[in-house]
């Protein structure tokens, strides 16, 4: 149905790269695989995790995005935000990160820039590992349908696909958006998918896995305008 308000979409003008020794400065919109492409060929290493996750710097700062053991919260020095329309710098420790949230975006507060602290490192040893993370991701989950990602935060103690599938949702759909069968954390668009049919899906997942185990899913994913 549409949203009712204003949608910025920032990657496509507002993506450079700086690269100075061992520090990156990124502008928001920036993907993070280019980051960590660019990372790669200064011979920078710390942000390898990042280079298949679907998204830019501004949103992996803001949810603190991390794969593979690694966060955003850990290569952090500083990031440029906007505050009631004024530009503010704020330091690591200014963002309280956590798992999968921040300061930045418990305010909503539009991320401009981050400045990143890598280390030096060997080339072809972080092109290698690289291309493992993406061999690894592009086996395991479902890279060839359209999708938001992972659709659920981990929970404490358990793991947010092994409960939706011991919960029998395998392959579970509203529409055409499904819980894939490749891994259960995601929800995928098997073509035609409605934002209804995606959030009706969340909310039965949801429902079931609570109603079957006690545990509630978070959804990891942002979803605005309801």
């Amino acid at each position: 149905k549409g949203f009712r308000g204003v949608i910025i979409q920032l990657y496509k003008n507002f993506n450079d790269i700086d690269v100075q020794d061992d520090e990156i400065i990124v502008q928001s919109g920036a993907l993070l695989s280019a980051v960590s492409k660019a990372a790669a060929q200064a011979s920078l290493t710390g942000i390898e995790f990042a280079c298949g996750i679907p998204g830019t710097i501004g949103g992996a700062v803001c949810m603190n995005a991390g794969a593979y053991g690694g966060e955003i919260k850990d290569l952090l020095i500083s990031c440029t935000v906007l505050k009631r329309n004024k530009l503010v710098t704020l330091t690591n420790e200014d963002c309280f990160f956590r798992y999968r949230g921040s300061r930045i975006s418990d305010e909503a507060l539009p991320v401009i820039e981050a400045r990143l602290k890598l280390k030096k490192g060997d080339k072809e040893a972080i092109l290698a590992q690289m291309a493992e993370y993406n061999k690894s991701r592009n086996e395991k989950q479902p890279v060839e349908f359209p999708s938001a990602g992972s659709t659920f935060k981990r929970p404490h103690g358990y793991f947010a696909a092994k409960l939706i599938d011991d919960c029998g949702l395998r392959g579970y759909n509203v529409g055409q958006a499904q819980v894939s069968p490749k891994h259960c954390g995601f929800i995928v668009n098997n073509g035609g998918a409605t934002a209804a049919d995606v959030l009706s899906l969340i909310k039965e997942v949801k429902n079931i896995v609570k109603e079957k185990t006690g545990v509630i899913l978070e959804p990891e994913v942002k979803i605005i305008g309801e």
